[in-house]
C-alpha cells in the first residue's frame, strides 16, 4: 500500500514540475538605423562600412536587422538594442519622443557620431552635449602626425572597458555630461578644440580632458554615446577597438530582456 502511494505521488509530481519550466528566452534583436542618410552600412564590406561590427553582434547571439524608415513605436517593438551610427540627417522631435519612450520602457540605445548636428537635439534630451568642433590631441598620437587621430587610455571601470588598454579614435567630437560617474573614456588633459576656427592652438581655444564615451539611463533603459563612429568601421575594427565592440555587444545583451513594448 505504501509503495503504491509513493508511485502515485511520483506520477503526480513529475508532470507538475515539467509545467514549471520556463521556455527559453528568444534571441535579442539589434536594429541598425540606416534611415538618416547614413553612408556606412552593415550590408556592405568596404573599409568604412559596418559589416564586421554587425558580425560582432551575431557572434554574441543577436539577430541583426537594419531599417531605412523613421523611428516609430512599431519599428522599435521587441528591439533589444538600437544602433544609430553616423547619421547625416537630423533625428526630428517626433522621433526623439519615440526614442525616449523606448528608453523609458527598457530599450537600449547606442549612438556613434560622424558629425554632431544630426543627433545634437536628441543628445540634449538625454542630458548630453556635443562640441562644435573635433578634438585635437598633443599626446597619444600614433605614427601618423594627424592630431585628430589619437587614442585614449583614461578609461573608467565599466563592462565596456573590460580588458581594454585603449580606444583608437579617428576624428572625434567631445561630449559633455553633468554626471562624472557616466564618463567612460577621456582624452588627455592636453587635448584641445579649435573654438576660434583659426586652425592653430592658441588662447582662444579650449585645452582640457574631453569625454569621448558617456553612458546614461532614462527610465528602465540605458544609452551610450561615442564621440566617433569610425571606431567600429571595418578598417578600424581591430585590436582594442574589436575588444570594445565585443564588450559593447555583451553589455547590451545583458540588458536585453527588459519588458519594453
Amino acid at each position: 500500500m505504501k509503495k503504491n502511494l509513493l508511485l502515485l505521488l511520483a506520477i503526480l509530481i513529475i508532470p507538475a514540475t515539467a509545467f514549471c519550466r520556463r521556455p527559453p528566452l528568444p534571441p535579442p534583436i539589434v536594429l541598425f538605423d540606416q534611415g538618416h542618410k547614413q553612408h556606412f552600412l552593415i550590408e556592405n564590406n568596404d573599409a568604412l562600412d559596418l559589416s564586421k561590427f554587425a558580425a560582432t553582434f551575431r557572434e554574441q547571439g543577436f539577430i541583426v536587422k537594419s531599417s531605412t524608415t523613421p523611428f516609430d513605436k512599431a519599428l522599435l517593438h521587441n528591439i533589444s538594442a538600437l544602433i544609430i551610427s553616423g547619421p547625416f540627417q537630423e533625428v526630428n522631435n517626433k522621433e526623439i519622443a519615440v526614442l525616449k519612450d523606448y528608453l523609458n520602457n527598457g530599450g537600449q540605445l547606442a549612438i556613434m557620431l560622424h558629425i554632431g548636428f544630426p543627433v545634437a537635439r536628441l543628445l540634449n534630451n538625454l542630458g548630453v552635449a556635443v562640441s562644435n568642433g573635433v578634438v585635437h590631441e598633443q599626446k597619444n598620437i600614433p605614427d601618423d602626425p594627424k592630431d585628430t587621430d589619437f587614442y585614449v587610455t583614461d578609461l573608467a571601470p565599466h563592462p565596456l572597458t573590460r580588458n581594454l588598454p585603449q580606444i583608437n579614435l579617428y576624428g572625434a567630437w567631445a561630449l559633455h555630461t553633468n554626471l562624472e560617474a557616466n564618463i567612460v573614456a577621456k582624452t588627455s588633459p592636453m587635448a584641445w578644440i579649435d573654438l576660434n576656427r583659426d586652425r592653430k592652438r592658441d588662447k582662444g581655444d579650449a585645452i582640457q580632458a574631453f569625454s569621448e564615451v558617456v553612458t546614461g539611463q532614462l527610465g528602465q533603459g540605458h544609452f551610450i554615446v561615442f564621440g566617433d563612429d569610425a571606431i567600429f568601421q571595418n578598417r578600424f575594427l581591430a585590436g582594442p577597438n574589436k575588444i570594445l565592440a565585443n564588450n559593447l555587444a555583451k553589455w547590451l545583451k545583458q540588458g536585453s530582456y527588459y519588458p519594453h513594448e
